[in-house]
């Protein structure tokens, strides 16, 4: 019986150790209780082998892709990533209908002194609506930021690599 404590303490270390950073999980529920007027849901992250994503462009891991459900019914998916800026990185989400239709973006994290004007929410209303399929070209149907150049690119590719993604795993049963 003395392992007991030590057990049920690495078992919670285990548990906490998977998912998101507590401040990003945070920016994340508010993003879906306001995209999908609720207020309590279920969050799953959605497990794909590693043999399904060796052809897509999109990052998938145990911890950024998830499941939106309520009451069991599913309302849509979630899919945290991060995007190159100018010297580092940024977090971003994007939320999903269950027909894999974009509701919402959000800038979670920018890193950067400038261009954050990307996580404005009219510059990232351009991409509600976009589906598996769609084509997004900077400075066609995503239009340019000023100063903000190399994020808006990343973010627009980081948008294509997802869609595209979304269409190969749709395509194989998989979402």
């Amino acid at each position: 019986m003395k392992f007991k404590p030590v057990f049920i303490l690495l078992l919670a270390v285990v548990m906490y150790s998977f998912g998101l950073p507590k401040t990003i999980q945070k920016k994340v529920d508010a993003a879906i209780k306001d995209a999908f007027n609720i207020e309590t849901f279920h969050f799953t992250n959605v497990r794909i082998l590693d043999e399904d994503t060796k052809d897509l462009p999109s990052q998938f891991g145990e911890d950024n892709l998830f499941k939106i459900t309520v009451d069991d019914a599913l309302l849509g998916y979630a899919y945290v990533a991060k995007a190159p800026s100018k010297t580092d990185e940024f977090d971003y989400l994007v939320l999903l209908d269950k027909d894999l239709i974009v509701l919402k973006t959000k800038v979670l994290v920018y890193r950067e002194d400038y261009g954050g004007e990307i996580g404005s929410k009219r510059w990232l209303k351009q991409f509600i609506g976009k589906k598996e399929g769609d084509a997004l070209r900077y400075g066609d149907n995503i239009v340019a930021i000023s100063g903000a150049t190399i994020s808006v690119r990343s973010m627009t590719n980081a948008m294509n690599n997802l869609l595209q993604s979304l269409k190969i795993l749709h395509s194989k049963n998989i979402l």
